[in-house]
């Protein structure tokens, strides 16, 4: 049985004689991709018992069963955290792993390497390479008179002029979102299209009280104030079912917005005859940017089994692995009648393959498009880089958005506030 006193996640004795036992946590098993890619561990390592404790990532039970002496032996997360925990001492550096499995580190995205790398040391295994870009519903920017060129991310006042074309406010009530710039989570990629990293490379360094971070903060701002301010903005979006057929996208309820990569299958399947145009998001000179982000694989400290772990973890993430589970995703969509629209991963090797040798382009046009604007951006991406002080860090900006987005403070005097707080965090963790 699992062990589940004073918070562990463990396992203390196999459950099958001459076999040793590999706990996980913050992993499931909800698709294809994931039930190929461990299949393929456990037949590749039948001498291992794998056991999946199925469920998010969740901090507090983590912390507990580390402290408890009881951890689970391999844990996925997400990858802003990893240098936190490093630092923390919760999760160990992997570079004997990758020596003795022979990881080809290179074969990773940088962006996504740069998120679990600490000082030098590797400290994750990175799974997945979610980037931005813009979706747009063409059906309502007909109805506003405006084209997809016209949405132009080098031009911020011209973007806010033509979001004011695309939004329906009608006295307190919001009809009809014009454009979502998707804050406080996406600042971050604002601020790099205005030139500043909210963060220095090491990670030690906060630059959230830049000019050029202000400036994209009071931007954004004003396009969410033009379509009637926060409140009704975000309990207008609050009603959307980003995940059904009756998606604001369905129901035209949404111009345009920058979202993950993973929402082009998503609409693939629930609206695929919806009017989707999907271009890539651009710095303030029209050159193509996005942001990366994901999870990541980790081992504990105080792991029972780190060898099967590391094996494991190696499994899941090599070009094989990822070939044999697109494979699946595949002749899963296949006997759906639904286009496979590509799987998009930290290992860019298994990526060229995947589209080398099995992506088909779909026949929709709109479809097979967002898949090239997709592809066009991947090598255009940064992350927020490994920190000692990763979460408090994060905390420290996105209270900051919130406390403007609300109107409890000014932009500028907000992330003044957050870089004193988030330096301080950063100090401390050196």
């Amino acid at each position: 049985m699992v062990a589940t006193g004073c918070g562990g996640v463990g396992e203390d004795e196999p459950t099958e004689a001459g076999k040793s036992v590999l706990t996980t946590l913050g992993f499931s098993l909800p698709d294809e991709i994931a039930k190929t890619r461990v299949d393929v561990f456990r037949r590749e390592s039948s001498n291992v018992d794998l056991k999946i404790t199925e469920g998010g990532f969740d901090e507090q039970q983590f912390l507990s069963a580390v402290a408890s002496g009881n951890p689970p032996d391999v844990v996925y997360l997400d990858r802003k955290t990893i240098g936190t925990y490093a630092k923390r001492g919760s999760i160990v550096p992997l570079d004997d792993c990758v020596a003795k499995q022979k990881i080809d580190m290179a074969q990773y995205r940088p962006a996504a390497k740069d998120q679990v790398t600490l000082d030098g040391k590797v400290f994750g295994i990175p799974e997945f390479y979610s980037v931005r870009v813009v979706y747009m519903n063409e059906a309502v920017l007909k109805q506003a008179g405006v084209t997809p060129d016209q949405i132009n991310f080098a031009d911020w006042a011209g973007l806010a002029a033509v979001n004011t074309k695309l939004a329906k406010v009608t006295g307190n009530r919001v009809d009809r979102i014009g454009f979502d710039p998707k804050i406080p989570e996406f600042l971050p990629l604002w601020a790099k299209a205005n030139g500043a990293d909210i963060i220095s490379a090491d990670g030690r360094t906060a630059h959230l009280d830049d000019p050029k971070v202000v400036e994209a903060l009071t931007a954004t701002l004003k396009i969410i104030n033009d379509q009637g301010g926060w409140g009704k903005f975000k309990g207008f979006r609050d009603t959307f079912d980003f995940f059904g057929a009756q998606s604001p996208l369905a129901k035209n309820q949404i111009a345009a917005w920058p979202m993950e990569d993973w929402f082009l299958n998503v609409a693939a399947k629930n609206t695929p005859k919806a009017e989707l145009v999907i271009k890539p998001f651009t710095d303030r000179q029209g050159k193509p940017l996005t942001m990366a982000s994901g999870s990541a694989w980790a081992i504990p400290k105080g792991a029972k089994n780190p060898d099967a772990a590391c094996i494991f973890m190696n499994t899941m993430t090599r070009t094989s692995t990822w070939v044999e589970a697109a494979k699946a995703r595949v002749e899963a969509r296949k006997a759906a009648g639904l286009p496979f629209t590509g799987l998009y991963t930290c290992n860019a090797n298994a990526d060229k393959e995947i589209f080398d040798t099995l992506y088909q382009p779909s026949g929709n046009k709109r479809f097979d498009d967002g898949v090239q604007a997709i592809l066009s951006v991947q090598s255009a991406a940064f992350s927020i880089p490994a920190s000692p002080a990763g979460a408090e860090f994060d905390k420290a900006w996105t209270d900051a958005v919130n406390r403007v987005l609300s109107g409890q403070s000014d932009p500028a005097t907000a992330l003044a506030q957050a870089q004193r707080d988030a330096q301080a965090a950063l100090d401390r963790a050196k």
